[in-house]
């Protein structure tokens, strides 16, 4: 499998609320969303690179 820049880009996304959360910001309440998202594409990314 070939290093996929837009997967990576996608991560660098998913941890921006984290770390507005952690910043204090009220709108970013929820940043454990963004801990969730990671972990899925980097569950995708792991499970790609194993099975193929």
């Amino acid at each position: 499998m070939r290093y996929r820049t837009d997967i990576d880009g996608l991560r660098a996304l998913a941890v921006v609320p984290v770390v507005l959360f952690h910043a204090g910001l009220k709108p970013f309440g929820g940043g454990y969303i963004g801990v969730d998202v990671f972990f899925v594409i980097s569950g995708y990314l792991i499970t790609s690179l194993i099975a193929g």
